[in-house]
């Protein structure tokens, strides 16, 4: 999904000692057929979750035989359903919904149509006009958080309907109140996406799924969803992508 996640096959010793080698880690505390538990590393913390974590998990475990195709996750004290689709796994994300708000984009250099989406955390959403204006927008943390603090949002999603290859959108995501400038592959964040998509009729004519691709300079990430849409958003969001094994077992 964009990001390398070393996936280990239990969670014993120095957890946080056996992170440090690498951005993401999963430790696999429970796998069977009734579900999966995992303790998800960063080098310095534990992170509690991360769907691209969770995503390679499953790859890991379903490829073993260990797990069925439409599972359970346990991890940062929170439970989530995840499904097999396509060769890709899918998280629920939940109902999403959009609105259109008032607000000066100026201070981030952008002008046009604003608007809030929510699967849990608000986010603030602007369509730019090309990927090149996408691909050249300097994130200025100050003034997002700022912006953020204004609409009462909790991150800032930019998103053209162009794309390099089969893609239905590209965008990126900066979160800098989230603790993080950029993130490279943002499920939630997709989620709200998909919810203005649908609201402002922007999605393929009958679509129930699309593709896009999240472009943080030099980590692009390409992210699938499924959904029913509606002229306020969109329900039963599921996100996800595909996981790619780069090395031995852990």
């Amino acid at each position: 999904m964009g990001k390398t996640v070393a996936v280990f096959s239990d969670a014993t010793g120095d957890l946080q000692a056996q992170a440090a080698a690498s951005p993401l880690s999963a430790f696999i505390e429970l796998a069977d057929f009734s579900g999966v538990a995992l303790r998800i590393f960063t080098p310095t913390r534990e992170k509690g979750e991360s769907d691209s974590a969770a995503v390679a998990a499953l790859a890991h475990l379903f490829g073993a035989g260990q797990i069925a195709d439409v599972t359970e996750v346990q991890m940062g004290g929170k439970s989530v359903g995840a499904q097999l689709c396509g060769g890709e796994w899918l998280l629920l994300q939940g109902d999403v919904t959009a609105v259109e708000i008032e607000t000066d984009l100026s201070p981030i250099s952008l002008s046009g149509a604003a608007w809030t989406a929510s699967a849990g955390r608000a986010n603030l959403l602007v369509q730019v006009a090309d990927l090149t204006t996408l691909d050249v927008f300097t994130p200025d943390n100050i003034a997002i958080s700022a912006l953020n603090r204004t609409t009462q949002t909790t991150g800032l999603i930019l998103y053209t309907l162009q794309s390099e290859g089969r893609e239905d959108v590209s965008f990126r995501a900066f979160g800098p109140l989230k603790g993080f400038t950029e993130d490279a592959a943002s499920s939630n964040m997709f989620a709200c996406l998909v919810g203005v998509l649908a609201a402002r009729g922007q999605l393929p004519e009958g679509a129930e799924s699309i593709r896009g691709a999240q472009r943080q300079p030099g980590q692009f990430a390409r992210l699938t969803a499924q959904f029913v849409a509606s002229s306020a958003g969109a329900s039963g969001v599921w996100v996800g992508g595909k996981a790619v094994q780069t090395g031995p077992d852990s």
